[in-house]
């Protein structure tokens, strides 16, 4: 890249691309902002585009997309405001941007992270679902497109971090690595009574012990789901198999992964828990920039422990691990049936432990199918949505009868 790096941030308003262009604020000399994308949050996307300046700002919903207009005409009228999911596959796959943060939560970055790797952009991977959704084909596009997909999400980049000198993710089997140890906090149930956590509020569920993210996510880690797909991720990134990755409960969020090599040696990244290090390592990579995080004091970090997972407090990284063997769209209906039940735990639809036994049921109707075409993924990914949806309104009609 010369000059001033190109960034498109999908996703803005969330966690990962607020992070995002705080970092690119702190290093406007290496960076400049093209285009931002928000679902529905009009405010807080008017305010970035105030303050940033993009080409683009787009939002998923028509109506917001209006109101956006109403705020930007006046103040910025050199902004060109869009709506819907082609504006989102369009802004990420713009001519001149060098870079792109795939931020968006969910299914719903699909498409547009997609894109961004069929026409070879620096791809910031925070939006995990896009491989475990559609691994293969999205590894595909990546190669014919000579994208560079650099891991955003802390343990995937911590792993990257502590790979062998040159390696790339999507490149092959690292040489002389011979396991991938995960970390995870255990979330803010990871001492609980498992027969008290279906009395868990959204509330409980939504507050992290270690790191600040948006509330489909962290209930994601208190589920351990999060893990879970991220054990697929490490999968695809890594070219490595899922019998190679272990996860481990480590509850200070200290060290971010580790990387175990045939000589016995294991290497670590350590930092404190903040999104800013993993998006300034792949946004300046192979390079260094200030992020704006303090550096981890070693004196203070008075412990580090580790313990294996509960399956049994955590089913969910069980059914992750079990998607991944199935194989085909499985991780695809894993990751809706996912969705559709911390929506409607979110919503107060169902209790916190309906969570796994929606997706394992869903998982047990909707049959595995060759992930060969984005259609296939697509309309599985839509099955199971339906699928789940109807489970748990079943569960709701039984419940009104009791």
């Amino acid at each position: 890249m010369s000059g001033r790096a190109a960034i498109t941030v999908l996703g803005a308003t969330g966690s990962i691309g607020l992070s995002t262009l705080d970092v690119i604020k702190r290093n406007s000399d290496r960076y400049r902002v093209v285009a931002l994308t928000a679902n529905q949050d009009v405010e807080r996307l008017a305010a970035l585009s105030l303050e940033h300046r993009p080409r683009f700002a787009v939002m998923a919903d028509e109506d917001a997309a209006a109101q956006l207009y109403d705020r930007l005409r006046r103040q910025a009228p050199d902004i060109e405001v869009m709506s819907g999911l082609d504006a989102l596959v369009r802004v990420a796959g713009l001519d001149d941007v060098d870079c792109v943060m795939a931020g968006i939560v969910g299914a719903a970055g699909l498409l547009p992270t997609l894109e961004a790797a069929r026409t070879g952009k620096r791809v910031l991977l925070a939006n995990k679902e896009a491989l475990v959704m559609s691994g293969s084909l999205f590894m595909q596009q990546a190669k014919a497109g000579n994208a560079e997909l650099l891991p955003v999400d802390s343990e995937h980049n911590a792993i990257f971090q502590c790979m062998p000198q040159g390696f790339l993710p999507g490149s092959g089997q690292p040489e002389g690595v011979v396991k991938i140890l995960l970390t995870a906090s255990g979330g803010p149930f990871r001492t609980t009574a498992v027969d008290e956590l279906s009395g868990i509020t959204p509330e409980q569920a939504c507050s992290h012990p270690n790191w600040d993210m948006g509330r489909k996510i962290s209930v994601d880690s208190a589920t351990m789901m999060n893990k879970g797909l991220e054990v697929i991720e490490a999968c695809w990134l890594f070219a490595v198999p899922e019998s190679m990755v272990q996860v481990l409960i480590h509850p200070q969020s200290v060290i971010h992964s580790m990387v175990q090599y045939r000589d016995g040696s294991v290497l670590a990244q350590l930092g404190n828990p903040d999104m800013r290090t993993p998006i300034a390592h792949c946004l300046a990579w192979p390079e260094r920039v200030d992020a704006g995080v303090d550096v981890l004091d070693i004196l203070k970090t008075a412990r580090l422990d580790f313990e294996p997972p509960d399956l049994q407090r955590f089913p969910c990284l069980r059914l992750a691990q079990e998607a991944w063997r199935a194989g085909g769209t499985a991780s695809a209906v894993l990751n809706a049936a996912n969705e559709v039940a911390v929506h409607a735990f979110l919503d107060g639809g169902i209790d916190f432990t309906e969570i796994p036994r929606v997706i394992e049921s869903t998982l047990a109707r909707v049959t595995p199918r060759e992930a060969d075409s984005i259609e296939v993924i697509l309309r599985e990914d839509a099955a199971a949505r339906d699928c789940a949806a109807e489970l748990i309104a079943a569960g709701q009609r039984r419940q009104a009868h009791l």
